[in-house]
């Protein structure tokens, strides 16, 4: 049987409505389901009231995550990842690294696939990873909270990230110098906005891309 993309990209947005609306009955589900088995009653009107409250801390987080991740992962892999969290911390560098050792393009229907893989495949060890971690809490906790390795599980996510991005600043030095020196400065100067990453994905997206732009213009930048 001959693979159609079509029929394939139907599947995947079919599935992936599919899941992310029963994950969000899901989520809903468990303040009320906790609240059955204690007999408690669910004060409705105050949990709309609170979640009015913190919803504007996560719609700027929410529309820069999606403009810039389904361009980046393709849809199959959004889906996955949106619903399983943790995407800037381990779907992301997983999607980007099965890219680079698969040469794919991004935007290409061979990335999307490929995207897709890894992030499923990452999910599930996460999940494997974190059901050893229950289990072997107890007796790791003395080397887990150990003095020699405590730095260096302080550093694993910069050292991860620098060196996924070294690649990326390298190949495209002149359109990421002048957005990653002006965004180191700024970190320096008001260190609070490090807590803002995905905000901050707006001035510096826009910067790079109005470079590249005249970059373009200028014939200096490849066609």
């Amino acid at each position: 049987m001959a693979f159609i993309w079509d029929d394939y990209e139907k599947t995947v947005h079919r599935m992936g409505l599919t899941l992310t609306f029963s994950s969000m009955v899901l989520f809903f589900a468990v303040p009320y389901l906790f609240a059955f088995v204690l007999k408690t009653d669910v004060d409705i009107p105050t949990v709309l009231l609170s979640s009015l409250r913190i919803a504007p801390t996560y719609w700027a987080i929410s529309v820069v995550e999606f403009l810039v991740y389904v361009p980046l992962m393709g849809s199959g892999a959004c889906y996955l990842a949106f619903v399983t969290g943790n995407i800037l911390n381990m779907k992301l560098p997983c999607a980007f690294n099965a890219k680079e050792i698969a040469k794919t393009d991004a935007g290409s229907h061979e990335n999307e696939i490929v995207s897709t893989l890894a992030v499923a495949t990452s999910s599930l060890v996460t999940m494997l990873v974190i059901f050893l971690g229950v289990v072997m809490l107890i007796p790791l906790t003395p080397l887990l909270e150990s003095p020699i390795l405590s730095p260096a599980f302080d550093n694993i996510l910069p050292a991860l990230f620098g060196s996924l991005a070294a690649q990326y600043f390298i190949k495209s030095w002149k359109i990421t110098i002048v957005p990653l020196i002006l965004m180191v400065a700024l970190y320096i100067i008001a260190p609070p906005l490090i807590n803002e990453t995905s905000t901050m994905m707006i001035p510096s997206g826009g910067i790079a891309i109005l470079i590249a732009y005249f970059l373009y213009k200028k014939g200096k930048l490849d066609r």
